[in-house]
């Protein structure tokens, strides 16, 4: 086995073990794992930020991959920074970093500095927020988060376009697939 693949098994066990007791917000409870790795082809749903990234993107940078497979560890789970560090590296830690959200600040002020930050991350950090907005946005599409209004749904787009608006430039592919959506909801990139 390659190192490469050696690497991405690792980073994807840290990730399971994370989060192996989190689920996503769906009315079905999905584990959350299956939001930064994917699921089976075989089921309608949609891939993982990892996953996307390397399919639909044509992404092979290994820690662009890995911070997608780890970039809601900090954010969500007991993971710090300086854990990334020590098992994955400086460069991944800082990637995922840049894509993690204080959670000791309000919603709205955390919403505010994504929109704000997104045009001054690293190209890979882009990336990886590129990728989560794909899969967030499908996600919302299949099935609307329990509690959720369809006035949410639609707010969740219209903030998620300023975000993307930040990381244009990034990976078209990605981004096309990212306007598509916008325009399915009424919303303009």
């Amino acid at each position: 086995m390659n190192s490469d693949a050696v690497l991405l098994l690792e980073t994807v066990n840290f990730a399971a073990e994370k989060h192996r007791n989190q689920r996503r917000k769906d009315p079905e409870g999905t584990p959350y794992i299956n939001h930064p790795v994917g699921r089976s082809p075989f089921v309608v749903m949609p891939s993982g930020v990892a996953r996307i990234l390397s399919h639909e993107g044509g992404i092979t940078d290994i820690e662009v991959l890995q911070a997608a497979l780890l970039h809601d560890t900090v954010e969500d789970t007991d993971t710090s920074t300086a854990e990334l560090e020590a098992n994955f590296g400086p460069i991944v830690a800082h990637i995922v970093q840049e894509v993690t959200d204080d959670k000791s600040l309000p919603k709205q002020e955390r919403k505010r500095l994504q929109v704000e930050h997104a045009p001054h991350c690293s190209r890979q950090a882009k990336l990886v927020k590129l990728a989560d907005k794909l899969y967030n946005l499908r996600d919302l599409n299949r099935c609307t988060p329990a509690g959720w209004t369809e006035e949410r749904v639609q707010e969740y787009f219209a903030w998620a376009c300023e975000v993307v608006k930040g990381l244009k430039g990034t990976n078209l592919a990605l981004e096309e697939k990212l306007e598509e959506l916008f325009k399915q909801k009424g919303v303009q990139l």
